[in-house]
């Protein structure tokens, strides 16, 4: 059985990440980056697929793990019949190389350690040569080169290096496993111990830019911290988790590659980051945005490699059996290559809001938005595949034209606030023009609610950002029979589903029906309550939200309420985002609509 999505902590480099489990084991790690193939795909399989367990070597338990106050260095503690000891794990920010650093410390006691290194590159599909043994032992395949140095021999067996060690009480052993490039030099000797302690300082002093000093503090900066490891730092790009096909329901089919970079994500990002007040890293997070887009409007892609690369193709890896069972697991993704209106809205307006909070301009930013709404306004009556990435039929999704409406808004808006030059009047004549319509055929007067797309009765969580991007102000009565609704219809067991899952839903997204509740729609639907002055609902919904991280705080992408677990790709960009952003809401006096200087419109 594989571990629960709750039993696995995050390392990273900035650059690619690692799961470690609760058993010692790193059980997934891409090399070299967050998008590469898999050195280690246990979690897709089992250790035939390529781990790396460092644990006691007879029976042992865990008995407690946590990171180092404001890090990403991973402490696990087990105990066994004869002492304790203690895994130390993390990943150096790059320099160089990719590196994996862990150490052992016995805490009491004399125990009998066993670390089993079994790499498989290319997602656990080849098995490299192993050359030497000892305390420096190499694997090779291709491109990759894995070299380990410790303080323990190891010796081989078949493809895998095996080390049998114990540790005494004050005694430690250092562990290093390095990915090199061909023809790279070996790597040189590394004081484990120090190198800890460097990347420990580091994250820390990272950590202490955070200017959010509310009731939130320590999920905030864990949030913070976990952004930052989904940083590839060479670009500025945030992948949306460092995972692949992780199932949101578990046995299923929906598994996704989710190792790349939405836009969609992007006005989320520049607020959380912006509001925590770490605006290098938003100012780096719109420059990718920026690069990223160059091209035709009409080529834009939802999203995009973490160097702005647009040839995401999807395929399948037959031989990994998936997480619990679930298959298909795939590389890559097919959405990138959709029609999705609501890109248009998060991009706009997050360069609007770059502008708002004071980042320095780009000069070329104001003309290519300009090519964006020329394009936009003989578009956005299209229908397209809508925020969910629908495999079905296209749609005009309300959520894609109120985002549409968003984007027009923020271009009249940089002319009217910031003085940027274009056809002022045509633009708001096509945002009423967007906006009545959305009113006309996106409501549901009988039922006082939104719905899903045009003409139909289904509901949408997607529909509670109306409030947040200021289609409709808090006090409208539309708006608040769409609350009411998406709470009452859509929400189970206290969490929001994305939509209605019926055989009706089917056929939109031309999937089989069932997938766990959505954390970050469940944090859209605590923003709105905070929108309507329900500041009590709002808190209840994100504590409750909270309450499902695990116990290094860490939240995936859904939670089954049925099997009381997380599921998706873990952890997630855009669940942490609202973890943050909400808390500031929470913690602002102006509330969430001022914060993000939205207008509001009542018509």
């Amino acid at each position: 059985m594989p571990l629960q999505l709750e039993d696995y902590g995050l390392i990273g480099d900035t650059q690619t990440a690692a799961l470690v489990g609760y058993d010692g084991s790193i059980d997934w790690l891409c090399v070299p980056r967050f998008d590469s193939g898999a050195c280690f795909a246990a979690l897709l399989g089992d250790e035939r697929h390529g781990r790396w367990l460092l644990a006691p070597a007879g029976g042992h338990r865990a008995t407690d793990r946590r990171y180092r106050r404001d890090s990403l260095v991973l402490e696990t503690d087990f105990t066994t019949a004869d002492g304790t000891v203690r895994v130390i794990d993390c990943m150096p920010i790059r320099d160089d190389r990719l590196e994996v650093y862990r150490r052992v410390e016995c805490l009491s006691g004399r125990v009998a350690m066993r670390s089993e290194l079994s790499p498989r590159l290319d997602y656990g599909h080849v098995t490299p040569w192993i050359r030497d043994t000892g305390r420096r032992s190499t694997a090779l395949a291709g491109p990759d080169t894995l070299t380990l140095d410790s303080d323990v021999e190891h010796h081989r067996r078949d493809s895998d290096l095996i080390g049998e060690f114990e540790l005494a009480a004050g005694d430690h052993a250092d562990f290093r496993l390095t990915w090199s490039e061909p023809r790279a030099q070996p790597p040189k000797h590394v004081d484990v111990g120090k190198a800890i302690q460097r990347t420990e300082r580091w994250w820390q002093g990272w950590a202490s830019r955070c200017q959010y000093d509310g009731r939130y503090r320590d999920p905030v900066v864990r949030s913070l911290i976990t952004l930052k490891a989904m940083t590839y730092q060479p670009s500025g790009g945030i992948v949306a988790a460092p995972t692949t096909s992780l199932p949101e329901q578990l046995g299923g089919v929906r598994n996704w590659d989710y190792r790349f970079c939405w836009i969609r994500d992007a006005t989320f990002t520049l607020l959380a980051l912006l509001g925590a007040g770490y605006e290098s890293e938003a100012e780096a997070w719109r420059e990718w945005l920026l690069r990223a887009l160059a091209g035709k409007p009409e080529q834009m892609q939802l999203m995009y490699g973490v160097e702005g690369e647009r040839r995401l193709t999807e395929y399948e890896l037959d031989w990994l059996p998936g997480y619990a069972n679930s298959r298909p697991v795939r590389v890559g993704n097919a959405a990138s290559e959709q029609f999705q209106l609501d890109v248009f809205g998060e991009l706009m307006d997050a360069l609007h809001q770059s502008r708002t909070h004071g980042i320095p301009p780009d000069e070329t930013a104001w003309a290519v938005q300009q090519k964006l709404l020329d394009f936009l306004e003989g578009h956005w009556n299209d229908p397209d595949d809508g925020i969910w990435e629908m495999r079905g039929e296209r749609r005009h999704f309300v959520h894609s034209k109120i985002m549409a409406w968003a984007a027009v808004d923020r271009a009249v808006r940089g002319i009217e606030e910031f003085g940027l030059p274009g056809p002022v009047d045509d633009w708001k004549r096509l945002r009423e023009e967007i906006h009545t319509e959305v009113c006309e055929k996106g409501y549901d007067a009988d039922r006082n609610t939104f719905t899903q797309y045009f003409g139909s009765r289904a509901l949408d969580a997607s529909v509670l950002l109306m409030g947040s991007v200021g289609f409709l102000p808090g006090s409208d009565k539309r708006y608040r029979g769409t609350i009411d609704a998406i709470a009452g219809e859509l929400t189970h067991d206290g969490f929001v589903s994305r939509y209605s899952t019926t055989k009706k839903s089917e056929q939109v997204d031309g999937l089989p029906p069932g997938e766990a509740s959505f954390l970050p729609c469940t944090l859209w639907l605590a923003d709105s309550y905070l929108l309507t002055g329900r500041k009590d609902q709002g808190r209840e919904v994100f504590e409750r939200v909270l309450g499902l991280s695990n116990d290094l705080g860490l939240l995936s992408e859904e939670y089954d309420t049925e099997q009381h677990r997380l599921v998706g790709n873990f952890p997630q960009a855009l669940t942490h985002l609202g973890i943050i952003n909400t808390a500031l809401d929470l913690h602002s006096s102006r509330g969430p609509t001022q914060r993000r200087s939205h207008t509001g419109r009542t018509r």
